[in-house]
């Protein structure tokens, strides 16, 4: 029972890995005009990524009871029946509430990285600006502290995802756990009302 609870975890925790949908917010610094006088340009903004390795959360899609297919048709048996509906009803309910926490966690994952990377967008276009409005013999200079910035900027945007994905990640985690767990019970009272309708049926 506890190698087929695994396996079940498993499967649905490589289904809750989801391709990020990054908020793609567009750059307030445009191209800024080059310096004649040095030739320095100001260091322009990149699109802040998770950091390689780490997982990222996006749209979730609903789950469905992975025993459904048991339950077609009738035993014969009007107990076995009405408790294998009950059980049916209580897994579909549960697994519901938990593609609920999954959905909102990621909506709230989504909703802390989009504002990360406006942010980041913000600082980086500060910067930038900077660096347009500096006298010509200090362009190089503030070139070099504006790209200081940005790197700031864009490492604390990551970090403020990553751990947004993290926290996400450990919901969907323990929700698909739970829906395994919903499953299995489901299964296993299906299974003994089949059981006792074969065995009424044999009397």
């Amino acid at each position: 029972m506890n190698k087929l609870l695994a396996t079940l975890i498993a499967g649905l925790f490589a289904t809750s890995v989801y391709a990020q949908t990054q908020a793609q917010s567009t750059s307030s610094t445009g191209a800024p005009a080059t310096s004649t006088a040095t030739g320095m340009t100001p260091a322009t903004s990149t699109a802040v990524t998770p950091a390689a390795g780490t997982t990222v959360v996006g749209t979730q899609s609903t789950g469905t009871s992975g025993m459904a297919g048991q339950t077609a048709g009738s035993t014969g048996n009007a107990d076995a029946d009405k408790d294998i509906a009950k059980a049916n009803q209580k897994e579909a309910k549960e697994i519901a509430k938990q593609d609920e926490k999954i959905s909102k966690a990621t909506q709230k994952a989504n909703e802390k990285k989009a504002k990360a990377q406006q942010k980041a967008d913000k600082k980086i276009a500060d910067a930038n600006e900077k660096v347009m409005k500096a006298d010509p013999e200090d362009k190089a200079k503030a070139s070099a502290k504006a790209e200081k910035k940005i790197a700031e900027a864009n490492a604390d945007a990551h970090e403020t995802m990553i751990k947004a994905d993290e926290k996400a990640q450990k919901k969907i985690v323990d929700a698909n756990a739970d829906k395994a767990k919903a499953q299995n019970k489901a299964a296993e009272k299906t299974g003994k009302a089949m059981a006792e309708a074969h065995k009424d049926a044999a009397k």
